[in-house]
């Protein structure tokens, strides 16, 4: 993790255009790329000498070429949309094996450039039309609308009823991802729907743990820690109202919370940094619409996960893209009449406090404590 002046400027040697949501204390920045969907880049919370947030992939941007099937830039928060496999796919074409040589991300999520609408300081507001086609055949033509808006950070403490001391380091940010069917017609379970699935990648490090409380009074699984085989006991616990995550860049292994199970908040520490980084995003628990984006043949392709988190590592034959990690959030699928709308919506703010300053804010959030967090996987 380098300072956000380094990524500035990296950026700017190569030639990437981006915006920056400015707190009046010049501490709280968001970087925003409108050439890359509007993602969000990278933060700080304190200013240009500040820890940079996001994962960034230095590498394959200097490279200054196109990749066909993807272009893996990094980023802390990028829009996509699901589902990624299964019947519905949106990556996969008509009758292919879905295996990741056939896998492709459409070219609207991933190398055209949004629009920006409107701009201020502290938010922006960016849109795409485009077109997308799913595994099935059917076509979806959609307006995007993506608007990131820098937050106060007192008042993202108050919203959840905490108060932050005067001294702690924070940046916060709201997205709210908007999509309408522009087409001349309704988009259905029959046929298939599409969801706002939102993808943050940050730096992994060996102190690292993702912690997501799940709803111990619902039935049925409580996580899907099967999509690439099994995830081990001494890298996953679940405890208590909490599922506990080892990240550390080592281990390629990815998670799901169910709609039955998800609570709207999860999280990350970083013992090492005293980094703590907080993602709230809305959730229709009662929908029965969450798409399952699990690759192949499913059981139900309608019985998906709201939250996920990903640790990178080492792929079959030793390559490692990142090494970073990713905490994922997704709406329900869309299902929608010509010109109708679904926002998904998710706040991220990252704090850097000492271990007091942060165990006030878990326990309170999250019912558990910042010892069982950093001792968990020890």
């Amino acid at each position: 993790m380098g300072s956000y002046a380094d990524d500035a400027l990296f950026m700017s040697r190569n030639n990437i255009e981006y915006v920056e949501l400015i707190s009046d204390d010049g501490k709280s920045k968001v970087m925003v790329i409108p050439a890359w969907q509007g993602r969000v880049m990278t933060t700080s919370a304190a200013g240009d000498e500040g820890d940079s947030y996001g994962w960034i992939n230095y590498s394959f941007i200097k490279k200054r070429q196109i990749d066909l099937q993807f272009n893996p830039v990094g980023g802390e928060e990028r829009f996509w949309l699901g589902p990624e496999g299964g019947v519905f796919s949106l990556y996969f074409r008509q009758g292919e094996k879905q295996i990741y040589k056939n896998w492709k991300v459409p070219p609207v999520l991933d190398i055209e450039a949004f629009k920006i609408q409107s701009q201020s300081k502290n938010c922006i507001c960016l849109t795409k039309e485009g077109c997308l086609t799913n595994a099935c055949g059917t076509t979806f033509y959609l307006n995007i609308k993506r608007t990131i808006s820098l937050l106060d950070i007192n008042e993202f403490a108050a919203s959840f009823n905490l108060e932050f001391p005067k001294d702690i380091k924070a940046v916060a940010y709201k997205s709210d991802n908007q999509i309408t069917n522009i087409g001349n017609e309704s988009w259905n379970k029959e046929t298939g729907l599409i969801s706002v699935w939102m993808l943050s990648m940050f730096n992994p490090t060996s102190a690292t743990t993702v912690f997501i409380p799940y709803k111990q009074s619902r039935k049925g699984k409580i996580v899907n820690d099967e999509y690439f085989g099994k995830i081990p006991t001494d890298r996953l616990i679940v405890k208590n109202g909490i599922i506990y995550f080892k990240i550390d860049g080592c281990f390629r292994s990815k998670l799901g919370v169910p709609a039955s199970r998800a609570t709207n908040l999860c999280g990350s520490y970083d013992s090492s940094k005293g980094v703590l980084t907080i993602l709230w995003c809305d959730i229709f628990e009662d929908s029965l619409n969450y798409m399952n984006g699990q690759w192949g043949i499913q059981n139900d392709p309608y019985y998906g996960d709201v939250i996920n988190a990903y640790n990178d590592g080492p792929v079959e034959d030793g390559s490692v893209m990142g090494p970073f990690y990713e905490i994922e959030t997704s709406s329900p699928g869309a299902e929608l009449a010509p010109n109708e709308s679904l926002t998904h919506t998710q706040k991220i703010i990252h704090i850097q406090g000492n271990d007091k300053q942060l165990d006030y804010i878990i326990k309170k959030l999250f019912k558990t404590d910042i010892y069982s967090i950093k001792t968990k996987f020890q």
